[in-house]
């Protein structure tokens, strides 16, 4: 039995068959429409996200089969807290509040690729994802959490996998979202007049070194010293570029 592979990017449960999957799908004799409704049954839960599928039709009998990667967690993670990216200084500020439901919903839609045996083993190794993100997990630090699951936290909600919210959970979560974003704006605009307010003092006489040491010092975050002290270039070794 001869078979032939198409794989594809699909758009999480709106899989259609314009291109890429039409063209590819056509010459193959198989029912287009099947098709698409398998995939779209599969990459329901991706909604939001660029899937990777792969269908495998048996060239004599026109039979199918419909295979879906998944996103990286990361992906998954944002996709829940509602965010285009993570944050860029996770341990100093924090983006956004997952509930462990939505957690156990990741670790389930990656189960095939996390290494942890169990579900309880799985949903903290998302949560340990959501550390390096800046994404708290019920109000409290991923590591917080962790520790608390190890303690019998949340053992219902894992023994059973649940992973549905309400809209009053829902809502919740995006109130305190919209918070801490507030919150980081604010206080990285305290920090900006701050490290201005440094390098006036200093005056141009001091060097980009010295400015960049004292505000470092004042514990001003990297990315606003980055932005008002660029780091000096390095100076071209001797002979760099000479022709020979």
């Amino acid at each position: 039995m001869a078979k032939q592979t198409v794989d594809a990017l699909v758009a999480g449960g709106k899989a259609s068959a314009a291109p890429p999957l039409g063209p590819a799908l056509g010459p193959l004799g198989v029912n287009i429409g099947q098709v698409i409704t398998e995939i779209n049954k599969k990459t329901g839960n991706f909604k939001g996200m660029q899937v990777p599928v792969k269908v495998i039709v048996d060239s004599d009998t026109k039979e199918f089969e419909v295979t879906v990667g998944t996103p990286p967690a990361s992906a998954l993670i944002k996709q829940e807290a509602g965010l285009e990216k993570g944050s860029s200084n996770p341990l100093a500020e924090k983006v956004a509040d997952i509930k462990i439901e939505q957690a156990i919903k990741v670790s389930k839609m990656k189960q095939d690729s996390l290494l942890g045996k169990t579900t309880k083993e799985r949903v903290k190794e998302v949560i340990g994802t959501c550390q390096s993100m800046g994404i708290l997990v019920e109000g409290k630090p991923a590591h917080d959490i962790i520790v608390a699951i190890d303690n019998g936290a949340y053992a219902q909600e894992i023994a059973t996998e649940k992973t549905e919210l309400t809209a009053e959970e829902l809502k919740a979560l995006e109130l305190e979202k919209k918070r801490m974003q507030e919150e980081i704006t604010k206080r990285r605009a305290e920090f900006e007049a701050l490290a201005k307010g440094m390098l006036k003092e200093l005056g141009e006489a001091a060097t980009t070194s010295q400015k960049r040491n004292k505000l470092a010092e004042a514990k001003i975050p990297q990315l606003i010293i980055d932005q008002l002290v660029p780091p000096e270039k390095a100076a071209p070794a001797a002979g760099a570029g000479a022709k020979k």
